[in-house]
């Protein structure tokens, strides 16, 4: 059909009507996507890029020892959502998300006031792991609970998109609390005439943030509500049928079930190899802020044109991928887009000088001197990063909210929480492996004096990374499982 104005006005309005196919969806998808916003922001100022400033500054934490609390909570964090999954589909989304807010919240407040380690870590970080892994399953779960299989590729990148907006919020906060109070700062709480420093100030937003997504799933967050191809069907809550039993052992002999499945242990074998390039991810946030301070300077805003640039980017690109991959399969997506992300790593793996005449022309201008206010000769090794982030979040446009959407995809009906946990079983690996390695990377390759060559330690990101994409190409055939509506 040759290119007219009218043929061209016609392919622009089928491609912007299908941004508008959540249009029938119930209010239940809405409520989740406001709440996700929330609980990302609340979790970027109390978990992620906070945690290290948090353990070496309050409780004076060396490299390693650090390496070792974040990768021992981090795999916690997987692992409680894995066997919670069950629990889900058992009590129901609403009772979970619930109990999930409340956990964090008491976390948080924990760790923002208690002034004694010990006390921080059981009473705070290690319940807050809790917190985290019941909100996980059940927001995933209630992407396909409340959208259609037509509504569902939008929807997942959509929600995908919204989690990057939370994220992106609490980035530039993050900065602003470095840039205002200082990385050692302190601020006076008013009428209590007592001081908290920089890290516990982001906490103490974090705590804030928790509070209105709780209320909004409690008040207006409905049980029995379904998106059906008849339109939105609403009837009593429908957990699993339990026979009797109490929702714990309802939710062990749900998860016991889960093992019998052979396509269930095919799409556990794929999401074995998801481990190398979603480890990428829990490097920026463990590796990047240590890196940036040690390479560029201590007070480098690293947060904006790392975490909160890929936000933005996701933001935008993920909807946008969603509608134009419609009917590309998820398996397929994640291939294509897991090969973008490892790349992009080996732009921190090069030497940064070779960087320097974008440095020193037009876009080191742009990203230095114009958005991150920074004064004086540009330093390359923001023109890494910036192009390592910008091939990361292509990427993960392509493949990330597609891998909520396959596991949705080929999880039989009340059984949603169930896959949507273990989509995180091979990241307790992954967390593990980011978390331990973490450390012991940065006092090898980036160490706080000495020599450094973090070109090396960048390398060997990349080449874990590239395990993804070069396994999901040759072993597809014996992976790859149906899709429900392809």
């Amino acid at each position: 059909m040759p290119f007219t104005v009218t043929t061209t006005v016609a392919r622009l309005n089928n491609f912007l009507r299908k941004f508008t196919v959540l249009r029938g969806a119930p209010r239940e998808l809405w409520i989740i996507y406001a709440a996700y916003i929330l609980e990302n922001l609340a979790y970027k100022l109390s978990s992620s890029q906070v945690l290290p400033g948090w353990l070496s500054l309050e409780f004076g934490m060396g490299d390693e020892t650090k390496g070792i609390t974040i990768g021992i909570w981090s795999a916690l964090v997987t692992l409680f959502t894995v066997l919670v999954g069950s629990f889900t589909d058992a009590v129901g989304i609403r009772r979970t998300f619930l109990i999930g807010f409340t956990i964090c919240l008491a976390a948080r407040m924990v760790m923002m006031a208690a002034g004694g380690k010990w006390l921080a870590l059981t009473a705070g970080l290690l319940p807050l792991a809790l917190g985290l892994a019941l909100m996980t399953p059940v927001m995933a779960a209630a992407m396909k609970r409340y959208s259609t299989a037509a509504q569902r590729a939008v929807a997942f990148s959509l929600y995908y998109a919204l989690m990057n907006l939370g994220f992106a919020l609490g980035a530039r906060l993050f900065d602003h609390l470095r840039h205002s109070l200082g990385e050692h700062g302190s601020w006076l709480v008013p009428g209590l005439h007592a001081e908290i420093g920089t890290y516990r100030v982001m906490i103490l937003w974090s705590v804030v943030f928790t509070v209105p997504g709780m209320i909004l799933v409690w008040l207006f967050l409905r049980d029995g509500v379904e998106a059906t191809e008849a339109g939105v069907r609403v009837a009593p809550a429908t957990p699993q049928k339990t026979g009797g039993e109490n929702p714990l052992a309802a939710a062990a002999r749900l998860f016991g079930e889960l093992w019998r499945q052979p396509m269930f242990m095919r799409f556990l074998l794929f999401m074995a190899l998801v481990v190398g390039v979603k480890m990428i991810f829990f490097y920026v946030d463990y590796v990047i802020p240590d890196f940036a301070k040690r390479e560029i300077s201590p007070d480098a805003p690293f947060g904006q044109v790392s975490s909160m640039l890929n936000s933005l980017l996701i933001m935008a690109l993920a909807p946008l991928c969603g509608v134009l991959m419609q009917k590309v399969s998820a398996y397929r997506a994640i291939a294509i887009g897991s090969v973008i992300s490892a790349a992009s790593v080996f732009f921190l793996a090069v030497p940064a000088e070779w960087f320097k005449p974008l440095a020193d022309g037009w876009l080191g201008d742009f990203i230095v001197h114009r958005w991150l206010n920074v004064a004086g000769p540009v330093n390359p090794l923001y023109i890494s990063i910036f192009l390592f982030t910008v091939g990361l979040s292509i990427g993960e446009a392509l493949w990330s909210p597609r891998l909520y959407e396959y596991a949705a995809a080929i999880a039989p009906k009340g059984r949603e929480a169930s896959y949507m946990a273990m989509t995180s079983l091979p990241y307790f690996f992954a967390k593990c492996g980011a978390g331990f390695l973490s450390g012991w990377l940065l006092t090898h390759y980036c160490p706080e004096t000495g020599a450094r060559h973090p070109e090396t330690m960048w390398l060997i990101i990349g080449g874990m990374a590239l395990v993804t994409p070069l396994g999901a190409i040759l072993f597809r055939k014996y992976i790859q499982v149906h899709e429900a509506g392809r």
